[in-house]
């Protein structure tokens, strides 16, 4: 068995979901790749690419292109978008590359590798089973026009959107959206996994009682940070902390410590592989709605307070989140700040928000999609 998996550079996100499909699949001895798509044209195209996307996030660009997007899609499936149409000039190198590398079934994570399957579907030259996973909690513009074997969402209350967005109900299946479930499935206790990152970033240790606040998302556009921190600084006690993950941002890391910096309780890192353990760790997080860092807060059953949304898609995320009661949304820095130390002083509140993860879940979601991709190739 023999699965190729097709991802795109346009944020971490997907790149993230899978690498854990493909960390599910070795684990059962299923032999599995990791594809760049653009990266079959050149490296060059695949970089381009995403650095328009991470621009695009911090502009107005981004909302206006989904707008239309939402607007394209709504013609007659009859015409193709320009989405479709640009993915298709690639399709014979992605053509070349299944039948080389003799793949059973393929999977993809981003919608632009999707768009590239229907294509070479459309004339035939599909063969083997395909399976897309959407990585966020709406149904994403374009997508009704692709033609896949099966569409794996995130959560049995979508199923009526994607339904009535185009999406035949046969192909749907709701298993929820795969992050690594070996390191997010479970809890570290709370007190070692802060003793974990004290020796991790060299801080100083800090009492049992006191409050933990992660911040996440911070490179990507993720409000107004700096009116979140200077609040939380101002009403939390001595004790606390406050951690910002700045990612591969540099410049951000640099210019928050310069503003912060002189406060002990507060710390900024760039990338680290220790997002499990600070979640661990903290007693609420803060984070921009993307379908993947809530999908992993959720399984770590952390409060969580989403920040400004990328417009867009993440706005539905939001809105998913907060009607399920799995978060809590907004923009104004005041009221974040606010509504984290209510859920750090209210444990009734904060368990129901942590039973509303578990319901609105699925721990085993690799596993899942793996035995999905299984079926079909046994058909």
């Amino acid at each position: 068995m023999k699965i190729l998996i097709l991802s795109c550079n346009t944020g971490e996100g997907h790149n993230s979901s899978a690498r854990a499909l493909k960390k599910a699949m070795d684990s059962q001895g299923i032999e599995c790749e990791v594809q760049d798509t653009l990266a079959l044209i050149s490296t060059d195209v695949s970089k381009n690419v995403s650095d328009v996307y991470v621009y695009s996030t911090k502009s107005s660009l981004f909302e206006k292109a989904y707008r239309i997007g939402e607007a394209v899609s709504s013609w007659e499936n009859s015409v193709k978008s320009p989405v479709y149409m640009a993915n298709k000039l690639y399709a014979k190198k992605l053509y070349d590359k299944l039948t080389e590398g003799g793949y059973d079934a393929v999977i993809c994570v981003h919608l632009f590798p999707a768009e590239a399957l229907t294509a070479l579907r459309r004339k035939a030259r599909l063969d083997i089973p395909s399976v897309f996973v959407m990585t966020d909690y709406t149904c994403i513009p374009f997508l009704p026009e692709t033609e896949l074997d099966r569409y794996v969402i995130a959560h049995e209350d979508l199923v009526e959107e994607f339904v009535e967005k185009g999406i035949p109900r046969e192909k749907i299946v709701p298993l929820g959206i795969p992050v690594d479930e070996e390191r997010y499935g479970t809890r570290l206790d709370r007190n070692a996994a802060r003793a974990l990152v004290c020796d991790e970033f060299a801080c100083e240790p800090s009492s049992e009682a006191s409050r933990w606040f992660l911040i996440m998302g911070c490179s990507m556009g993720f409000g107004n940070m700096g009116g979140l921190i200077s609040t939380l600084l101002q009403r939390i006690q001595p004790g606390d902390r406050v951690i910002c993950i700045c990612g591969r941002n540099e410049v951000q890391k640099t210019s928050l410590l310069e503003e912060f910096g002189y406060d002990g309780r507060f710390l900024a890192t760039g990338f680290t592989d220790r997002v499990p353990e600070l979640m661990d760790a903290s007693d609420v997080l803060f984070s921009k709605p993307g379908g993947i860092t809530g999908t992993e807060a959720v399984l770590k059953n952390i409060p969580l307070v989403h920040t400004s949304p990328i417009p867009g898609l993440e706005t539905y995320n939001a809105r998913f989140f907060h009607y399920h009661n799995m978060s809590y949304s907004t923009s104004d820095p005041l009221m974040q700040a606010e509504v984290a130390l209510r859920l750090c002083n209210d444990a009734s509140w904060r368990e129901r928000m942590v039973q509303a993860q578990k319901r609105n879940s699925n721990s085993r979601c690799c596993r899942d999609i793996t035995e999905l991709v299984l079926t079909l190739t046994r058909k």
